[in-house]
């Protein structure tokens, strides 16, 4: 079979995002033979776990075509809690490891509650909280450094075997869960229908609402599970924690192939390689010696680019699909 112009256009753009990241890679390698040092390309990882976490969560997210830009605060006040119950309050770890969750789960049970009942659209209601939630961990840590006990941050430094770090290790079965959740469950398979058309759905008899609902939750409890995972490797929840980890996320979870419009994308390996790329390049940056101050610029112009290429790729996709759908013999 002679393959087309449609046909290689095509494969680039459903490969877009591994085709980005091995791109990347052999770049930053060129430009510095250390970035290829597996020291480096543990801390990438090992560095990229906590972000990859929340991504996850934004890519459920994202595939109903909804967007949760709160989950930076929720990682600040789920944590902090957390802390100031450890610290503060003497609850041990194994107490205070569940109540950082359930605030993240309920976090995202407001979220969800103003957009399925009030019928706000996402963007509105997650900015609102993003404000409120980062207002409100400043109030219960009360604007101060809260730090977590040493045996939480032996925690985050050993290893499994002795050789993954315990940050990569959970990440990986988040990933896993998330992808036997999305690509194995009936309700993994309605949430790319809600994204793909909510009202076509519901006419298909999925409760859209419970579908969204269940999102929501699930972005709220790992945007937790991310905000504790990085304090164990930190050490300490502080005023700026979580802050701008959202547009990470975002990025991370477009950079993978997952589409804002909803209904595209995926968890593994679409996610993982858009996060990892995120963390990459910052670690390349460094290596290449780019300006400190020139940084934040290059990230920006990176989430730019992603949000533009969806965008470009959903409508080009869709358009030569359409070009090689072959009509019906009578």
């Amino acid at each position: 079979m002679k393959l087309s112009v449609d046909h290689i256009t095509l494969f680039v753009l459903r490969h877009m995002p591994i085709l980005l990241f091995i791109g990347v890679f052999v770049l930053f390698g060129l430009l510095s033979p250390r970035f290829f040092e597996y020291q480096s390309l543990e801390n990438i990882v090992k560095q990229a776990s906590y972000i990859g976490i929340v991504a996850v969560g934004m890519t459920i997210v994202l595939l109903t075509a909804g967007i949760d830009l709160s989950v930076g605060a929720n990682m600040y006040l789920s944590a902090g809690i957390a802390g100031v119950l450890m610290q503060e309050v003497g609850v041990p770890i194994w107490i205070a490891f569940p109540a950082c969750i359930v605030v993240g789960v309920l976090f995202g049970a407001i979220n969800a509650f103003a957009i399925t009942r009030l019928r706000i659209i996402p963007f509105i209601v997650t900015l609102a909280t993003l404000v409120a939630g980062r207002g409100l961990g400043l109030l219960v840590t009360g604007s101060r450094a809260v730090p977590y006990p040493d045996e939480l941050i032996r925690f985050g430094a050993s290893r499994l075997w002795g050789v993954i770090p315990i940050p990569v290790v959970i990440f990986a079965v988040v990933v896993i869960l998330a992808h036997i959740f999305l690509k194995r469950t009936q309700l993994g398979r309605q949430i790319y229908a809600v994204g793909h058309d909510q009202e076509a759905a519901r006419k298909a008899g999925i409760d859209t609402d419970r579908v969204l609902k269940v999102v929501y939750l699930l972005c709220g409890g790992l945007a937790a599970l991310a905000g504790f995972v990085s304090v164990t490797q930190l050490g300490v929840v502080n005023a700026g924690f979580g802050e701008g980890d959202e547009f990470d996320a975002i990025a991370a979870a477009v950079l993978g192939g997952a589409s804002l419009f909803g209904g595209r994308g995926d968890v593994f390996p679409g996610t993982v390689l858009g996060t990892v790329l995120i963390q990459m390049v910052g670690v390349g940056l460094v290596f290449t010696q780019i300006d400190l101050y020139l940084q934040p610029l290059v990230i920006a112009l990176i989430i730019l680019m992603a949000v533009w290429l969806d965008s470009l790729r959903t409508a080009q996709i869709e358009i030569r699909e359409r070009r090689h759908i072959r009509p019906r013999k009578k």
